[in-house]
Parts: C-alpha cells; sequence; structure tokens
C-alpha cells in the first residue's frame, strides 16, 4: 500500500536550504527570550538592576507559582503578605528580624531565659577567635536565612567551607531576593550560639507559630532541617494541637507525628507575647529537654510565594489577616 508524505512545512523546507552555521545561529536565538528573562529576573533579585518593589513582587510570584498576585483587593494569605511588603513598614520590624538585635527586645518582653547561649558577634569571619568556641556551636549570619553552620567536633570541622557560606551570605542583599523591607537596613553581622542537642537525636525540632493579630492560629513542627540522617518534613497543626492534611514548602509531612510537648500551652503563650499588636508573624521555638528556647521572628514565611494544598486555605490563612492603614 502506498503511503502519502505529508509535504514538508515552509519552516522545514526553508531550514533545509540554510547553511549550517545561520541555522544553528537562528535556533540559538529562537531560545534567547527565556534566557534573557531568567537573567533579568536573576539580576534584580540580587539588586543589580533597578525595579520597583511592586513590579518585582508581582513578576516573582508569577514566577515561583504561576499565578497572579492581587494587590487591589488582596484576599488570600499570600496576596495579604506582599501587600504588607509594599505599605506596612515599622521600624521595630527591622531590629525584629535582626538575629542579634532582637535578642534585646525578646529578653525585655518574656526574660532572658529564652535566649540561646551567646558566645559572640562578629564583623567578619576573621574576627571569630575558633581557639576560644567550645568544640560545639552554631555560627549565623544577622541579616539573612539560610547562612547556618554547624560545628558538632572542632576536630572535624571544615573551616574552608564554613569561611565560604558565611562570606557568601555576609554579601548577600537580603531584601531584593523578596522585597522583604525588615532587611533592608539590617546590618550583616555574625553571631555564634550555642549548639542545641536533642537527647538519642542528631536533629532539634523546629516550632513554628503562626500569630494572626497577636493570637495563634497554626503551628508547623518541622523535622530534619539541621539532620543528614533525617529527611526534612513539616507537620501543621491548630492551636489544639489538631494535625491539618496540608501541604506547604514541598516538605511532606512527618509519618510519625511528634508528641505533644508538655509545654506547648506555654510555647503558644510565649508566641502571643511577642507577636501581640503586629498583624501576622511568625515567631519560632526550639524545645529541648522541656526548655523552650527563642528562634526567630519571620514577616513572611518563605518569602510569601509558596502555595497551600489544598487551595481553600489560602484564603483562610488569609481570612485571619486584618491590614492595617499603610505606614506613610
Amino acid at each position: 500500500m502506498n503511503v502519502k508524505k505529508k509535504p514538508n512545512s515552509l519552516r522545514n523546507r526553508i531550514g533545509s536550504l540554510l547553511p549550517a552555521p545561520i541555522k544553528k545561529s537562528l535556533i540559538w536565538l529562537n531560545h534567547r527570550p527565556a534566557k534573557i528573562h531568567a537573567w533579568f529576573f536573576q539580576a534584580a533579585s540580587k539588586g543589580k538592576i533597578p525595579c520597583p518593589d511592586k513590579l518585582f513582587l508581582k513578576w516573582m510570584f508569577k514566577v515561583f507559582t504561576g499565578q497572579k498576585l492581587n494587590l487591589k483587593n488582596p484576599l488570600t494569605y499570600q496576596d495579604k503578605l506582599n501587600w504588607l511588603k509594599l505599605y506596612y513598614r515599622v521600624p521595630l520590624h527591622t531590629k525584629l528580624v535582626d538575629k542579634y538585635a532582637v535578642r534585646e527586645w525578646v529578653a525585655d518582653k518574656i526574660g532572658e531565659e529564652y535566649l540561646v547561649p551567646l558566645y559572640g558577634v562578629y564583623e567578619q569571619f576573621e574576627d571569630i577567635d575558633f581557639d576560644k568556641l567550645p568544640n560545639q556551636f552554631v555560627l549565623k549570619c544577622t541579616h539573612d536565612s539560610g547562612s547556618v553552620v554547624i560545628c558538632r567536633d572542632k576536630q572535624s570541622f571544615d573551616m574552608e567551607s564554613a569561611e565560604k557560606k558565611i562570606k557568601k551570605g555576609l554579601a548577600l542583599k537580603q531584601f531584593y531576593l523578596t522585597r522583604e523591607w525588615p532587611y533592608k537596613n539590617v546590618k550583616p553581622r555574625i553571631i555564634c550560639e550555642k549548639l542545641l542537642v536533642q537527647p538519642n537525636s542528631d536533629d532539634l525540632p523546629d516550632y513554628k507559630f503562626f500569630c494572626f493579630g497577636g493570637t495563634v492560629k497554626f503551628i508547623f513542627i518541622y523535622a530534619g532541617r539541621n539532620s543528614n540522617n533525617v529527611p526534612k518534613q513539616c507537620n501543621i497543626y491548630d492551636r489544639e494541637f489538631n494535625f491539618y492534611h496540608i501541604q506547604f514548602n514541598r516538605h511532606p509531612s512527618i509519618f510519625e507525628p511528634p508528641i505533644k510537648p508538655i509545654n506547648f500551652e506555654k510555647m503558644v503563650e510565649l508566641a502571643e507575647v511577642l507577636s501581640a499588636g503586629i498583624p501576622f508573624v511568625r515567631v519560632d521555638f526550639y524545645n529541648v529537654k522541656s526548655k523552650i528556647y527563642f528562634g526567630e521572628m519571620t514577616f513572611f514565611p518563605a518569602g510569601a510565594r509558596r502555595i497551600f494544598q489544598p487551595f481553600e486555605y489560602n484564603l483562610l490563612l488569609g481570612s485571619w489577616i486584618t491590614l492595617p492603614e499603610k505606614t506613610p
């Protein structure tokens, strides 16, 4: 049986007539727009090229979620947090995201006993006298998210890797990544704190209290964030410690939910003291041998660029945020 061949398209016929170097150049040009778009986005997120905050937030949200950000009539949790980035800029919030400066404020509000013991604060990596530090410690940059170095044993401590990570963190302009205004004027420094150790485990669960107008509504419990042996996982609860089947930030739920800490209600109480009068903030604690330690305060978890699944929770959490008057 004879099978008729489909005629070549005009594009293919023209392509077959072009010399190979020209054809290759046209193919290269055809793929430039996406790469150019990505280059401009990366440059804007590092502050290398100017980009108005409002435009960048809409751009960022589309890149990360594929959805449109609604700032005119914000309804979802993400809409409202990004609105707060633009229109609610309170000088105190700069102090609250500074991992060193916030310590004084926390001590005044709830007491020094909730602070992780501090070994030192430094302007640059070369200022750290490692001989004076204990065998175990944690280094953190004060102005960003993620520049954390854990030393469990100074004998095997990778100094070169630590220096590279901390210096990269010090050079990072956190504000430009997600346009979180509180970070804009935080002075980059390094703090060294005691390494908190959970008995019989190299992991330390992280309790994150989502506070809406000073009231705890949701609690995220993370596992595996500081361990090479435990996968990164997250469980979500309400203030009565009821488990919710919600997916956020790409971390799966823990298959064996943790036991409710005996001082859970105390953590809720402390979170509400620290979050009083703030439209939304996440207050983090560690809980070691039933002793509570303050972790940090975060106004825009995951940069307000992640979506909850199922989607209705984005609207639910959004309904809990009462937007304030715009600041001057």
